[in-house]
């Protein structure tokens, strides 16, 4: 039947349902017409964006530190006397026997060449031999706004071909890992979406067992996420919102997995709608009616969560709330508009071959719990004993939480971020072989000139550094030794000491630190130089890589302790206005943070002994947290928000077995796509990403089958109607 002949005055079968509005037959082809062509033509615009993201988007770790932070206010100056803002390579070079005249001739030869590769910025520093003779390091500026894999490549390209085949090299250093990072987010665009795509597909077909009403539901997501992806890139490009590799997955996988969520619960009353009312236009009103409140209910409660993230001072973490937000946001808009707009024009015809037929005296869809297959059994079953199973399944809950103690989420080092081989990884540990670990990322000081000596002094009296020098301009490698007789000459004998550069009346000092910059001994000896120059009141600012680890760990176990109290006060607060009542909310919080916390136990033990992981991000807890309790919560407001309305007309107890019955197949099948779409951006080889997707999709889960299935429902059934207290439900209810 076309929309033309769609009359929306039929009556629907339930009397306690409201009528819906009658419009012009014109207005019903005209609305839906012009609410796909909007998304049409957005989704065309914002398409060609996927390949744009890396113009607006940085990896830079420092770029994301908080602005009071040492590290960030040494970022910002150490250009002023160096002169170039350009990202040190370390080219490190091994023989097997020590380099003999020939061997290091080649190397020369070789890194003199590099000066003519065009993101080379600057001077090329002279080849280090080590004191062992096995080995050669050079440093390579490269420029800032080059593309570092590309350069990193190059660079190694340049050398493969050029040096001895007995010879061994690696580029490391802050360019080299930068450059790994950069790699490990390339095809992120194609790969990310094509396995949740994929996977989100797979899913609908077995619970649909239709090819059209899948694709109708995956071009609503797809949708979404170019509309969303077209206003975040526009905010990015105007410096409004900060966006790297690791926000945008995030980005992609939370709304194809929340748009796909929304739409499901729709579908799943308009086809109940299409069962009760012959024409389209009654049924897509009606579905609308019974949709809207749960999915602005949760996706308000999601974008609540994220924007609660703007608490934090470590801007990875502030800039993911509104980018993850806006993603949420366009989410709900397709599925409350597209998709049904979609719908409505296809009608009964997208559900082939399992169209729902019209059946106006089949019974009220919750009246008989074992129409619903499975989840009626599950409801019957649930209903016998209530009270056992929920003691049984918080008791399993909260065993499982003592994992979490397990979870080593204090920072992990820079080279083990990326997962995949690395080349940095490798030239940093040939690196620590044959020099001090920690060349070419020394930590930077900045202090007064006149504190020059005592600052050095202080520095070399440090077990974990190996020497310091001054930034020097004059000086042929752009910095001068300084040891405990002052700033040495460098040169031939006579050849006077280079002056130190001065910029506002202060000097820069880089320290080589003795250990690896990203290791737990390199970060104790900043940690000690920090504590000894505020124990001598020297006026000191320590920065460089290992300090911009330091500061962001330490900014993101703050954040964490924030922000995590002020969303579960949101989330109840939002929930209570939801569900007029004060007790059903802490109790869904309460069982959603159960959850979590075995969630985060599980996972725990998983990294540490089946990955064998080397740790984790600080912000790993809150991100899992965030994601896990907005969207976990989701599912309680999908389930409580139905049983609310059956227990309006039946009852508490009655309304709890309804809910359950009715909305357990979209549910689970909610929980599954967001579980495996979230599971896809472990093919993103960064630890972060990788743990983050297995926290939130085994997450999903348990919420999915154990917390809404089992813990809620009988939780509610053994309380009755005290649920909601203190609202009328409470108080004139039926148990």
């Amino acid at each position: 039947m076309s929309p033309s002949t769609d009359d929306s005055s039929v009556p629907t079968q339930n009397t306690h349902r409201r009528a819906v509005p009658a419009l012009p037959r014109a207005l019903r082809v005209l609305l839906p017409a012009l609410l796909i062509l909007g998304w049409v033509v957005a989704a065309g615009v914002g398409g060609p964006y996927f390949g744009r993201v890396d113009e607006v988007s940085s990896n830079d770790q420092a770029a994301y530190l908080p602005d009071s932070a040492d590290a960030t206010a040494v970022s910002e100056r150490a250009a002023d006397f160096t002169g170039s803002e350009s990202i040190p390579a370390i080219i490190v070079i091994t023989s097997p026997e020590e380099l003999d005249e020939e061997a290091t001739a080649a190397v020369d030869e070789t890194t003199e060449a590099l000066a003519e590769i065009d993101v080379v910025s600057g001077e090329i520093s002279p080849a280090i031999t080590s004191e062992d003779g096995l080995a050669v390091q050079v440093f390579v500026p490269i420029d800032s706004e080059a593309d570092l894999a590309a350069a990193t490549t190059q660079i190694e390209q340049e050398l493969a071909a050029d040096l001895p085949e007995a010879l061994t090299s690696y580029v490391t250093g802050p360019a080299g890992f930068s450059a790994d990072l950069a790699a490990g987010f390339t095809g992120l665009d194609g790969l990310l979406l094509g396995v949740a795509l994929a996977a989100v597909f797979v899913i609908l077909i077995i619970v649909y067992r239709s090819l059209l009403l899948p694709l109708i539901v995956l071009s609503t997501s797809v949708f979404a996420l170019c509309a969303a992806l077209l206003t975040i890139w526009h905010l990015a490009a105007a410096d409004v919102l900060l966006l790297s590799g690791q926000t945008q997955g995030i980005l992609f996988i939370l709304v194809i997995g929340a748009a796909t969520d929304y739409s499901l619960l729709y579908v799943a009353r308009y086809r109940d709608e299409l069962r009760r009312t012959e024409q389209r236009w009654p049924a897509t009103l009606q579905a609308l009616r019974g949709t809207l409140e749960p999915v602005l209910a949760s996706g308000g409660t999601v974008i609540a969560g994220l924007l609660c993230l703007l608490l934090s001072d470590l801007k990875s973490n502030s800039t993911l709330g509104p980018v993850a937000a806006i993603g949420i946001l366009f989410a709900m808009a397709g599925a409350l508009t597209f998709l049904p707009a979609l719908l409505y024009v296809t009608g009964r015809v997208a559900f082939w071959p399992r169209r729902p037929h019209y059946a106006p005296d089949a019974p009220d869809a919750g009246a008989d719990p074992s129409a619903h297959g499975v989840w009626g059994r599950v409801a019957t079953a649930v209903r016998r004993r209530p009270r056992p199973l929920w003691i049984l399944t918080a008791v399993a809950l909260a065993v499982g939480c003592l994992g979490a103690t397990q979870l080593q989420a204090d920072g992990v080092p820079q080279s083990d971020l990326v997962l995949t081989q690395s080349s940095a990884r490798d030239g940093q540990a040939a690196l620590g072989e044959h020099f001090p670990a920690g060349a070419g990322s020394p930590a930077q000081v900045i202090v007064e000139e006149a504190s020059l000596q005592e600052t050095a002094d202080r520095l070399l009296a440090q077990d974990g550094i190996d020497s310091v020098t001054v930034t020097a301009e004059d000086s042929p490698s752009g910095s001068a030794p300084v040891t405990e007789d002052g700033i040495q000459a460098q040169g031939p004998p006579g050849t006077p000491a280079a002056e130190p550069t001065v910029v506002d009346g202060d000097v820069l000092l880089q320290a080589t630190l003795s250990d690896a910059p990203d290791s737990a001994a390199a970060e104790q000896t900043v940690r000690d130089v920090r504590a000894d120059f505020s124990d001598r009141e020297i006026a000191a600012v320590v920065g460089g890589p290992t300090a911009t680890a330091i500061d962001t760990n330490d900014a993101s176990a703050h954040d964490r302790a924030l922000i995590i109290p002020v969303v579960l006060v949101v989330i109840v607060l939002i929930l209570m206005l939801l569900l007029r009542s004060i007790l059903a909310p802490i109790l869904l919080v309460a069982t959603t943070v159960l959850s979590f916390g075995t969630a985060m136990g599980v996972a725990a033990l998983v990294f540490n002994h089946l990955f064998d992981f080397p740790g984790a991000d600080p912000a790993v807890p809150l991100y899992g947290f965030v994601f896990l309790v907005a969207l976990g919560i989701d599912y309680n407001i999908f389930l409580m928000t139905r049983v609310r309305e059956e227990a309006l007309q039946h009852g508490t107890r009655e309304g709890v077995v309804r809910g359950l019955a009715v909305t357990g197949g979209v549910i689970t099948s909610a929980g599954l796509v967001l579980a495996a779409t979230f599971a896809a951006l472990g093919v993103i080889p960064i630890l972060f990403l990788a743990q983050i997707a297995f926290i939130v999709a085994f997450g999903v889960l348990l919420d999915t089958f154990v917390v809404r299935t089992l813990l809620v429902p009988a939780l509610a059934l053994d309380l009755g109607k005290v649920i909601w207290w203190p609202s009328k439900l409470w108080r004139t209810g039926r148990p």
